[in-house]
């Protein structure tokens, strides 16, 4: 009937090192981005501003003679 002796130190520091492994994954899932992946959205985004930028219509340019 002899029990296992445990270094409670050695012990605490494995589960702290446990437990910051696991908030690693996890920011690593939500965050982690490579660097392609970030240019790809900036270019998109750009492409999608310039897009819209395309249709507006300019408010100097009315010769309809509306509102004068």
């Amino acid at each position: 009937m002899a029990a296992d002796i445990v270094n409670l130190r050695q012990f605490r520091k494995q589960k702290a090192r446990g437990e910051k492994e696991r908030q690693a994954e996890q920011n690593r899932l939500t965050f982690g981005r490579t660097k392609a992946e970030k240019n790809l959205t900036a270019a998109l985004n750009e492409k999608a501003d310039k897009a819209l930028d395309q249709g507006r219509l300019e408010k100097g340019d009315d010769r309809s003679g509306g509102d004068c």
